[in-house]
C-alpha cells in the first residue's frame, strides 16, 4: 500500500463513486476527500468506523492501514531506521503481555 490516501482513492474508485458522492457518504466535502487522497491531509480517526462500513471492509483492517500509515510517516520524519518497526513489534507484544498479565 503506498498510503492511507491512495487506498482510500483505489476503494472509491473501485465502487466508481466521485470524490463529492464519498464526501457526501462519509461527511467530508470533496476538497477534503481530494487533499486526503494526495496525502496533504490526515484522514480523521473518527471517521475510521463509517470507513470502514462504507467501503464493507473489517474495521480491525481500517484501523490498521490508519495506524500504520501513520507510523510509518513519523518514522520517516525522524530518519529513522527500518528496524524501528521490529521494535515497535516488540513493545506492542510487551504491552500486551502487561496488560494481559495485570488482569
Amino acid at each position: 500500500m503506498a498510503s492511507f490516501g491512495h487506498f482510500i482513492r483505489k476503494e472509491r474508485e473501485q465502487r466508481e463513486w466521485t470524490q463529492t458522492e464519498f464526501g457526501a457518504k462519509i461527511g467530508i466535502n470533496t476538497s477534503a476527500i481530494s487533499r486526503i487522497e494526495n496525502g496533504n491531509q490526515k484522514f480523521s480517526k473518527s471517521k475510521l468506523n463509517k470507513l470502514a462500513e462504507l467501503f464493507e471492509i473489517e474495521e480491525q483492517t481500517i484501523k490498521d492501514l490508519f495506524f500504520a500509515d501513520k507510523f510509518a510517516r513519523e518514522a520517516y520524519k525522524y530518519n529513522c531506521s527500518e528496524s524501528v518497526f521490529s521494535v515497535a513489534e516488540e513493545t506492542i507484544k510487551y504491552i500486551q503481555y502487561s496488560n494481559a498479565k495485570q488482569t
